[in-house]
């Protein structure tokens, strides 16, 4: 977490408890999400690294991203881009989650504001809709060997 938020200067992935619980450091490695702040950087060499900033295509946001805005998700925002990242994971894997699959996904993923009614509203709105056919494409940071 601290490579990619101090060297590479991708500062969306938080900082929450510091041994895995919570999920505010949630990114993808190599499609699968992992708590980058318990992850050590030379168990991702040669790996792709995708951070939330990898979700969006320019300046268009993803469709998880838009569902965020439009169902009024974040409070302090803190925990956000691991929600996120757990969500675009989920309907990568599964396009067309039930809502206990949603919330079985979602589990890890804690949230201080309890928005855990709006994160589900925003993940069910995508799940199954065309617009997030193309979206879950992103682009990876692809790591090269620890120094």
């Amino acid at each position: 977490m601290w490579v990619l938020r101090d060297e590479l200067g991708l500062k969306g992935t938080k900082f929450g408890c510091g041994v895995g619980l919570c999920g505010a450091c949630t990114v993808h490695l190599d499609g699968q999400p992992v708590r980058s702040c318990s992850t050590p950087v030379e168990s991702v060499a040669g790996g792709d690294v995708t951070t939330i900033e990898g979700l969006t295509n320019g300046d268009q946001l993803h469709a998880l991203q838009e569902a965020w805005i439009a169902e009024g998700v974040p409070q302090c925002g803190y925990c956000q881009s691991g929600q996120i990242m757990s969500a675009a994971h989920l309907l990568a894997s599964n396009p067309a989650p039930a809502r206990d699959e949603i919330v079985a996904a979602m589990t890890g993923n804690l949230c201080r504001c309890g928005t855990y009614s709006r994160i589900i509203a925003a993940v069910e709105s995508v799940a199954g809709s065309s617009s997030i056919e193309g979206s879950l494409a992103y682009d990876a940071v692809a790591v090269g060997e620890a120094n």
